[in-house]
């Protein structure tokens, strides 16, 4: 088999030829080391590289799985970590220099949890310092080019992770989400990302920017393989008391029950207006897709992104003060310039703001859950304009001029006030080559729900099976 073949082969190519010994660990870890060593000085995606270690691990994992010590698809596949995820072994640094020698005694809990399902951590990926930026630059450590147009923005915070699986570097990749995190750079690096349930994973051992909005999740270049990886890193933890107790599906088993139809939600009249052109294109001829093959498609009304924001902005803000107060006191010049600028406006958020936004949220909820009580999920853009140039902040839509950083977490942020499950996934280019993504919405805990009908679109297109010119 051609090593070149490797660097884009989904986690569930990998872990075949695994399975079938046609494929070891060592090979797979060598020849991914390889390609990092080649383009991370240009993208900048690893912040740590565990060479030493990886190829130790996939020495031992090979002489697991030839004794018959087999435990799943994760088993040998090499997987990178958003530099916030702690880890007993490796830095973390949460994208800022200010943490460049913080050491943990411990790994996180899903970090461990893949480690037991015997996946290989390969190293600690770039990301907007400290999870606080939707464009994935890092002015400490040099930000991640868009693997598609060098020029563009990574997207963020998740950049790393989204640049690296793009580019061919590793198979898999975490990310974490408050804002749209994971989705963002899923859908302008033309990679599949899912934000699960709020409390479906834990976020024991990941450095906070939200306590009450965070979440944890994989990025991948395939559906089936998000589902591998949310199946493992899934599941109640002591560590974390906002971790849910409910029962983990088989994920992996989401892809049995194709012959289902469902009944799709588009909310035209908040998610399709004021966006790019080709990105209600590309989306739209996604909802026709969909139709074709059987899906019955109704029009929604949900609560808007607007409104989302004005509360959005009332928790992140604050919360994100509560975590770094000391680096506001005491270390102030080395934050990022930007986001300080975000933390210090938290500073200036009245308690009064602060606890209305957490009972107007409660409200948030309960609509969209009653909105969505007759649909099976919602279909909406994942960003409704493509990947910025790195340095623009501005763009125009319908002739009217409008702020970049608002754009990026429009219709990915009302999906993590309402805690709700949304995945992107893959659905077109623009004409510049530029990717655009198509989120998927899920009710609270139903995961396989999107899962299943991302990979129905994802198996009747062949966008996700596009590469990036490197």
């Amino acid at each position: 088999m051609s090593n070149n073949s490797i660097n884009f082969m989904t986690i569930s190519e990998l872990s075949e030829n695994i399975r079938e010994k046609k494929l070891s660990p060592i090979e797979i870890v060598q020849e991914l080391l390889k390609t990092i060593k080649k383009l991370n000085p240009a993208n900048k995606s690893f912040l740590y590289i565990a060479e030493e270690e990886s190829i130790k691990e996939a020495h031992s994992i090979e002489k697991e799985i030839s004794s018959g010590n087999y435990k799943g698809p994760l088993h040998g596949i090499p997987i990178g970590l958003k530099d916030l995820y702690e880890t007993d072994n490796m830095p973390t640094t949460s994208g800022s220099v200010i943490f460049k020698d913080y050491q943990s005694n411990k790994n996180a809990t899903s970090v461990q949890k893949l480690i037991d399902a015997g996946s290989i951590i390969i190293g600690k990926l770039n990301m907007h310092p400290f999870a606080f930026g939707a464009f994935g630059t890092n002015s400490d450590f040099g930000t991640p080019p868009n693997p598609w147009n060098t020029s563009h923005i990574p997207g963020g915070s998740s950049s790393g992770s989204g640049v690296a699986v793009a580019s061919g570097m590793i198979p898999g990749a975490t990310g974490s989400d408050t804002g749209g995190s994971i989705r963002i750079p899923s859908a302008v690096c033309g990679i599949v990302g899912i934000k699960p349930t709020y409390g479906r994973i834990s976020r024991y051992g990941l450095t906070p920017l939200s306590w009450s909005l965070d979440t944890a999740g994989p990025m991948t270049r395939s559906v089936k393989d998000c589902a591998y990886m949310l199946e493992v890193m899934s599941g109640f933890d002591i560590n974390d008391d906002s971790s849910s107790t409910k029962d983990v599906p088989q994920f992996s088993k989401a892809f049995d029950e194709e012959t289902r139809k469902f009944t799709i939600g588009i909310p035209k009249n908040q998610y399709f207006t004021n966006i790019h052109s080709e990105v209600e294109t590309k989306v739209n001829e996604a909802i026709e897709t969909l139709k074709k093959l059987g899906f019955t498609v109704v029009e929604v009304d949900i609560p808007t992104p607007e409104e989302a924001g004005k509360i959005q902005t009332n928790i992140i803000n604050p919360e994100a003060v509560a975590f770094h107060q000391d680096r506001l006191r005491n270390d102030i010049d080395r934050i990022a310039p930007d986001v300080r600028a975000r933390l210090e406006s938290g500073v200036f958020i009245p308690a009064v703001n602060y606890i209305q936004a957490q009972r107007l949220r409660r409200q948030f909820i309960g609509r969209m859950v009653d909105c969505m009580s007759t649909v099976d999920a919602l279909i909406t853009p994942t960003e409704p304009i493509c990947s910025p140039e790195i340095g623009q902040t501005t763009t125009t839509i319908n002739n009217e001029e409008v702020t970049i950083q608002s754009l990026l977490t429009k219709f990915t942020s009302p999906f993590n006030l309402s805690g709700l499950p949304a995945i992107s996934v893959p659905c077109g280019f623009d004409t510049k080559g530029l990717p655009i993504g198509l989120q998927i919405v899920g009710k609270h805990f139903d995961e396989m729900t999107i899962l299943q009908i991302a990979h129905i679109f994802e198996s009747n297109t062949e966008w996700n099976k596009m590469k990036p010119t490197l």
